[in-house]
């Protein structure tokens, strides 16, 4: 990955607190496990940003690279991924994913 593609992703990554790459968006997901990440999130009452990978598999596969995450969807947060949507009903049964999210509950 160039210095450039690395930054691009940085920068999405970091355009907000909470980011989901997702497929599809969070009004009309466009899987099973990216439709749970969104109802966890949304349950939680999280604010998060996201990126719709139909929208472009090159930044698609950038992201991937990046996280060295194969599959969709990603979940992070302060820049770091938290992981994908099997780890986030782990981290949401246990508690442990609302503590990483306070700070981005919604007022």
């Amino acid at each position: 990955m160039t210095d450039d593609q690395k930054s691009l992703v940085e920068n999405m990554i970091n355009s907000d607190r909470v980011f989901l790459m997702m497929k599809g968006t969070p009004e009309m997901p466009r899987c099973g496990f990216s439709a749970r990440v969104v109802q966890t999130l949304n349950t939680l009452g999280a604010t998060y940003g996201s990126f719709n990978i139909f929208d472009d598999y090159n930044t698609m596969n950038m992201i991937k690279e990046h996280s060295s995450w194969p599959t969709t969807p990603q979940l992070f947060v302060d820049g770091t991924l938290i992981g994908g949507c099997d780890i986030i009903d782990e981290l949401a049964a246990s508690g442990e994913l609302e503590k990483i999210l306070t700070p981005a509950k919604k007022e």
